[in-house]
């Protein structure tokens, strides 16, 4: 389910750029982007978190090929470096904390959707597609009173504890929404941006210790572009 839901993702945002059924458009934009993202990782078992809060920055590149009544439809492909992770929120009176920051390189490949001004003035737009990334570092923080007790765990959940990330390889699907100004000197936008994994960072066998366990991240930034 999960492989199929990718794919057809996949040729959605394929199909965006080889339809012709509209009009014609041929219009490159090169740019760039950053901003901020809260990632945490659905567990099962559950491990209680708040959000982990940390930057994403990266490059974009965008093909608009027709205009199919009001809509502006193109495709879009970014390279970014994403800074992930979780925060734990352990309330069993052990006073320890702990957070696992990850950096992963992110390859969204968006169908994107547009709707207003074409030249100058503001533009609306939607962006969906798969996203697939790769693990370049991570880093576990151990924290608080010592010594470190995990005894009292909710649901005995202590797996994740040293245990490195199995599977460097991960896959989802993301879609934003966002605001483009459009002036003589680029294009300057803000959109924000949901990511919902579907991999899994370990085994997620009978024999493994979680059922689930696949990032997510809420983001917002800012991006500038230009037309070639």
């Amino acid at each position: 389910m999960k492989k199929s839901i990718f794919l057809i993702l996949a040729l959605l945002s394929a199909v965006t750029s080889s339809a012709q059924v509209g009009d014609a458009r041929n219009m490159t934009s090169i740019g760039v982007n950053g901003g901020m993202g809260t990632s945490s990782v659905s567990f099962i078992p559950s491990i209680k978190q708040t959000l982990h809060l940390g930057p994403t920055f990266g490059v974009t590149f965008r093909h608009t090929s027709e205009k199919y009544f009001f809509l502006i439809c193109g495709n879009q492909i970014e390279c970014n470096i994403a800074n992930r992770g979780w925060k734990e929120l352990i309330e069993d009176g052990s006073g320890n904390e702990y957070n696992r920051v990850t950096t992963y390189i992110e390859i969204p490949m968006f169908a994107h959707l547009g709707f207003g001004r074409e030249i100058r003035g503001f533009q609306g737009y939607i962006n969906i597609g798969p996203q697939v990334s790769y693990l370049l570092k991570e880093k576990e923080n151990y924290g608080g009173r010592e010594p470190w007790d995990t005894s009292n765990r909710p649901n005995n959940v202590t797996g994740q504890y040293g245990t490195a990330t199995a599977h460097k390889f991960d896959y989802g699907i993301t879609a934003g929404a966002g605001l483009e100004l459009r002036t003589g000197i680029g294009i300057f936008g803000i959109e924000g941006r949901y990511y919902f994994g579907l991999g899994n960072i370990y085994g997620i066998t009978k024999k493994d210790y979680f059922g689930r366990c696949a990032n997510s991240t809420i983001s917002v930034r800012a991006s500038y572009m230009i037309m070639l």
